[in-house]
């Protein structure tokens, strides 16, 4: 009863009281073992199986689930109820029109959609079927993975994957110690040590790992791959000892267990609710600027078509007001109608008219999308120039969703490390009170002879100097968490050293302290390895050095440094800390700061990162204080990471300063190339990192982000201290608005040289200041109106020390301004995941930080300089397709429903339809889908090497200048056009009628069987011809596979008309269209009235674009009449500045440049670039270039030998 009453208890103070923080922890027992008695009430909790659910569908929901997935998009909808007034009420088509596509559509999707989750089961049975072995009553049983429970003790050999979340209780190796690595996870492949629980690491055996009697309480499962708190309650002899639990502890499904023969854990998350699975979760649905413009055409044409069913609907009833107009006798629906309310009538003629013309609505047109962007997306995938060798790596497409956003881009937001630069670090040197170490070369600033095959080691300070020395390299040595691979051996790293080896056997999750340990190596100090809690050192006598580690306070990018608490052999007890100039030096009491400041400013400009180290003595009575203090943080539960940062910050002060050390990070191969043709197509590129200022500046230099003339803006904490953030935002804005004149950088050109370039620095806390609106002075506005008024005048701008969330707050500020430019962020590690799921297209980059970004990116690719390809190239092509795709489509459709409407006049608004069913329900499924389809795959309007030479063809393409209303207006214009004359065409040949000997009404002039059939199977091959021919000018790039989809679609056409009308179809009930076809072609007039009426369809359309290239040339149009005068080799020639637009000075005729491009949004901006000339095979002849010149301005300059003639604008030939 005492039991139950305290049961009763526990529960109550737990869920009663208001102890809400208990919610969020779970209570687990080791081996399902229940707790002594009187210690804690034993509360079984459930918990879910080890399955792993990846699909989205079961057998039995896929029907409905998917159902109702796809009728959410509003076209699918649409005709849904299309689809289903036609079977409710007497509409004039019938519903296999609308309902054959509609399946069709649905049906492909459905297939697609069942077939990937078909894949996923398959996947996800293989995984929860794959054996794992767990101890139970001292035996290693075998089982499952999904009948796997929370509680369950598992035992994992060398070079298996563990099968969930587990805490390491014991390990084959001494110290309790396991290597893992976490490729599957987060891409690392370096090798991570864990932890055993201190008093559990001696259990070696099933039965001794058997008899554990704990139980573990810990957080709530939740999806931060780093980030574990929880404490473990060991029973000795009934009483508990309570040890803390950390992410050092917690293996985590998928990762591998490596250089470990096997160890005993015990699952803490099983199934969905593994840290793996939290992370998988889908990530928001990213909408590209073309789906929008999509979505708003098709609200007009929605809003059209309503409009043309009122008409009619009207037209219907003020047809029939004259009684001598009612419907005839022979209806039989006549008496039944007229006793019918007016407005039940007139509802469902509205209806049946909305059903007749519910054409102009593409359906198909969403299949004919998701085909075009997933076989698109393969492009990329199969692109030779963006596979990398050296990583093995080729582009990846996470979401083809947004292939178009690529040619869309404005704005491209970059991290540096690993980025811009290789992330692959070099020791350069490093500084001890002032004197420099460069190792196998200079000795305190003297170049040594004979240096490279020695160690240089200074002897010259005193005695001091030099125990300061040996302290700093020997704080390097030991404070970083470097592992030393298993295979060398002592004597092999010894060897190693003298003889010059590969020191690969270090492995680190960074970089970094790899090569500081290896540059202290090459100054004789080299570390071995970690054994039994003591790490070893060979000193350069060639003595082992042995110091106990007792605590690591790791690394942390809120801290920015690392410390480590050792014991020597002496018994001296050391705090070696290392970390960034910001976060040391303020810690520092003594030692030779201004030396060593002034050391690293100088590395940093350089372009140096730079590290300083420090150290403080402890004495033994300091260190308990310590440790307790570190103690109550590790065991708490609740805010653990606030309470170590407060006891980390209270341990790491009064510090003595030792040096610093300098590590270089090269640049990308190409990153200064791709930047440069970034801003020439007209992109704003920011750089953001967490490096200091001075390293990310030297960075931007070198790869051409500024120029030696770019005028630089600081907006920096250090300018903000000598005078107020009002005053400095308020100066730099009246520094950029005087030089540029009030106008923003975007009136100008990215390469025009009538105005300063500006850049910008910022730094991360000058940001927080800018973001946060002012509350105590009115009168200061908003700050970050102006910081971005500033930002849009600079051609480029650096932000440093960026926390993650910083990054992700600056991509989302630009992109929602006034502007709402299209944003593209780009970076490699898993600091940059929240600013790529924030931008508009997020690119990962297969780098040395893991593979975070590259899993939460929609585009991955394995080095920096194949962004340029990726944007100027690939997103150039795909938005020039898609947006021709989109644009033809309600074009066609215009054409295909207008006659239809305008056969309403002619046939007193009976609803009669024009076409036959076959040809409704065939005309966007297969006579006219294909061509389209294969144009908006291997389109090229302009070479690709061209498209590479010449980034500022990317600014044509600009602001979804191809997707304005003006171009959608003059294709619907165009589309109506076409369909007048399609539909007064063939009127005008049934003009005059006669009767023949057997009774047929004949025309007299073309000599046609005179029918509705007749008329609309006329109109009908006219208007398949027309769009397909169509298509067919606007292709600029011929394969035989577009001659062989364009003309196979017209003959299938012809060839399924033949068959449609000349055969007697058991399944009709009546033929309509028996011989139709063939009687109409068996017309000699008709043939010729097929061809004048498509003639006279293109006509207009062909003129137009002959009179606009002769006049008004874009950039890409006088580039491809170029092309085709060098017969595609003008990419082996340079002067592509010569086919850009004339510049201001010589357009008097035509208005102003500005006046130009505010009436022609597209057409090209003014240019002022050199010419510049290869050199040619021949001997050089410039006279050829002379038809270059007349696309230029439409002057005739002769150009006589030289580079170029005598007057005129010499700079834009």
């Amino acid at each position: 009863m005492g039991m139950d009453l305290s049961t009763l208890r526990t529960l109550i103070s737990r869920y009663c009281v208001g102890e809400e923080n208990w919610v969020d922890n779970r209570t687990i027992y080791i081996g399902q073992k229940e707790p002594p008695p009187g210690t804690e009430a034993f509360i079984q909790q459930r918990f879910p199986d080890n399955r792993i659910v990846s699909s989205k569908y079961t057998f039995w929901n896929f029907v409905p689930k998917n159902m109702f997935e796809q009728f959410r998009r509003v076209a699918n909808f649409y005709f849904l109820i299309i689809f289903l007034v036609q079977l409710i009420i007497d509409t004039p088509t019938s519903p296999i029109t609308s309902g054959l596509p509609l399946f069709f559509v649905i049906t492909v999707t459905a297939i697609k959609q069942g077939y990937e989750d078909w894949l996923r089961h398959k996947a996800d049975n293989a995984v929860n079927q794959c054996p794992v072995h767990v101890v139970q009553h001292g035996k290693v049983v075998r089982k499952q993975s999904r009948k796997l429970r929370v509680g369950d003790v598992v035992s994992v050999k060398e070079n298996e994957s563990f099968p969930c979340d587990l805490i390491l209780l014991a390990s084959s190796r001494d110290d309790g110690t396991c290597f893992v690595t976490t490729a599957s996870l987060d891409g690392e492949s370096s090798h991570k040590t864990y932890y055993a629980v201190q008093d559990t690491k001696a259990y070696n055996t099933e039965k001794e790992v058997d008899s554990i009697h704990a139980t573990i309480e810990c957080e709530q499962p939740q999806p931060d791959l780093y980030k574990f708190v929880g404490r473990i309650n060991i029973y000795m002899e009934n009483e508990p000892v309570a040890r803390p639990l950390g992410s050092e502890n917690l293996l985590l499904r998928g990762a591998t267990l490596k250089n470990t023969e096997y160890i005993y854990a015990v699952a803490i998350y099983t199934g969905m609710e593994t840290k793996m699975a939290l992370n998988y979760q889908s990530k928001s649905q990213k909408r590209s600027a073309v789906e929008k413009s999509m979505n708003a055409y098709l609200v007009v044409y929605l809003c059209i078509l309503i409009s043309k069913a009122l008409i009619n609907t009207a037209l219907k009833y003020v047809w029939q007001a004259d009684p001598n107009r009612d419907e005839p006798w022979y209806n039989e629906r006549t008496d039944t109608e007229r006793q019918r309310h007016i407005v039940i009538r007139a509802f469902t003629d509205f209806l049946a008219f909305m059903v007749l013309f519910n054409y102009i609505i593409p359906v198909s047109m969403y299949v004919t999308v998701e085909m075009q962007k997933f076989l698109g997306s393969y492009f990329i995938m199969w692109d030779d120039e963006m596979f990398d060798e050296e990583l093995g790596e080729r582009a990846v497409v996470n979401t083809s969703d947004l292939n178009e956003e690529l040619g869309q881009v404005e704005y491209v937001f970059t991290d540096k490390t690993g980025t811009l630069t290789e992330n692959n670090m070099e020791f350069i040197e490093c500084c001890v009170d002032g004197h420099v170490y460069v190792p196998h070369a200079i000795c305190n600033g003297q170049v040594m002879p004979g240096a490279v095959g020695m160690d240089m080691i200074d002897t010259s300070p005193g005695p001091g100097a030099r125990e300061h020395e040996e302290l700093f390299f020997r704080a390097l040595c030991l404070c970083h968490t470097v592992q030393v691979k298993e295979e060398e051996t002592v004597d092999g790293i010894k060897h190693g050293i003298h003889q010059g080896k590969s020191t690969s056997f270090y492995i680190s999750s960074s970089p970094d302290e790899v090569a500081l340990v290896e540059g202290m190596k090459r100054l004789g100090f080299t570390y071995l390895r970690l054994k039994d809690s003591h790490m070893e050192i060979l000193n350069r006598e060639d003595e082992i050095e042995r110091f106990e580690l007792l605590e690591v306070l790791t690394f942390d990018s809120v801290r920015r440094r690392m410390s480590v608490i050792v014991r020597a052999g002496t018994g001296e007890l050391y705090l070696f800390c290392k970390g960034a100039d910001s976060s040391i030096f303020p810690r520092v009491v003594s030692g030779k700061v201004d030396q060593v400041r002034a050391r690293v400013e100088r590395n940093a400009v350089e372009g140096l990162r730079t590290l300083c180290v420090a150290y403080r003595p402890l004495s033994p009575e300091q260190y308990q204080e310590l440790c307790h203090l570190l103690n109550g943080a590790k065991l708490a539960l609740q805010d653990r990471d606030k309470r170590l940062a407060e006891a980390y910050d209270m341990i790491e002060k009064d510090l003595i300063l030792l040096g610093a050390t300098a590590v270089e990070d090269r640049l990308q191969e190409q990153a200064a190339d791709t930047i440069e043709s970034l801003h020439k197509a007209g992109m704003k590129v920011w750089v953001l990192t967490g490096d200091k200022m001075e390293t990310a500046a030297a960075t931007c230099y070198a790869s051409k982000l500024f120029h030696r003339n770019t005028q630089i803006l600081e907006l920096t904490t250090k300018r903000t201290e000598e005078q107020s953030l009002h005053d400095v935002l308020f100066d730099l804005r009246r520094t950029v608005l005087m030089q540029h004149g009030g106008m923003t950088r975007d009136t100008f050109s990215g390469l025009s040289g009538d105005c300063t370039d500006f850049g910008l620095i910022i730094d991360g806390a000058t940001l927080s200041a800018v973001m946060r609106p002012s509350q105590e002075d009115s009168n200061s506005g908003n700050y970050k109106e102006i910081f971005l008024e500033i930002c849009r005048n600079c051609s480029a701008v650096l932000c440093c020390r960026m926390a993650p969330l910083q990054k992700a707050q600056i991509v989302k500020m630009i992109k929602t301004s006034e502007e709402h430019p299209i944003t593209l962020a780009i970076g490699d590690g898993a600091n940059d995941v929240s600013m790529i799921l924030e931008a508009h297209v997020g690119i990962g980059i297969m780098g040395k930080e893991g593979r975070q970004a590259v899993r939460n990116s929609d585009y991955a690719i394995p080095k920096f300089k194949h962004l340029k390809k990726m944007l100027l190239v690939h997103g150039h092509y795909y938005y020039i397709r898609i947006s021709e795709l989109v644009q033809y489509f309600f074009y066609k459709n215009v054409c295909f429903i207008f006659p239809q409407f305008l056969y309403q006049f002619f046939c007193g608004f009976s609803q009669q339809p024009l076409y036959d069913t076959a040809y409704l329900t065939l005309y966007n499924i297969s006579f006219t889908s294909l061509p389209i389809l294969l144009y908006s795959l291997i389109e090229q309007h302009i070479n690709i090497e061209i498209l590479k030479k010449d980034p500022s063809l990317y600014r044509d393409i600009a602001k979804n200048s191809l997707l304005r209303w003006p171009i959608f207006i003059y294709w619907t214009i165009l589309g109506v056009y076409d369909a007048i004359v399609m539909f007064f065409g063939a009127y005008f040949l049934f003009d005059n009628t006669t009767f023949t000997s057997n009774g047929q009404l004949m025309t007299t002039n073309t000599q046609m069987m005179f029918g509705n059939w007749t008329f609309g199977t006329l109109v009908f091959t006219v208007l398949v011809f027309t769009v397909t021919f169509k298509l067919a000018l606007d292709t600029h790039y011929w394969t035989w596979i577009n001659h062989f989809v364009i003309w196979g679609s017209l003959t299938f056409f012809v060839v399924f008309s033949l068959l449609w009308g000349g055969i007697i179809w058991p399944f009709l009930n009546y033929q309509r269209m028996y011989y139709v076809f063939m009687q109409m072609l068996s017309s000699g007039p008709a043939w010729l009235s097929i061809i004048l009426l498509i003639t006279a369809s293109l006509l207009p359309d062909v003129v137009k674009k002959v009179i606009w290239r002769a006049l008004w040339p874009t950039t890409t149009e006088r580039i491809q009449n170029a092309d085709k005068l060098y017969k595609g080799h003008l990419s082996e020639f340079t002067p592509l500045a010569s086919l850009h637009a004339p510049p201001k000075a010589g357009g008097h005729r035509r208005g102003s440049g500005q006046q130009r491009s505010a009436a022609h949004p597209r057409r090209s901006e003014a240019f002022n670039k050199k010419v510049m000339f290869t050199r040619w095979q021949r001997k050089p002849d410039y006279s050829t270039f002379t038809p270059l010149l007349r696309f230029t301005d439409g002057s005739r300059h002769m150009i006589q030998g030289h580079g170029y003639g005598e007057a005129g604008p010499e700079t834009s030939v």
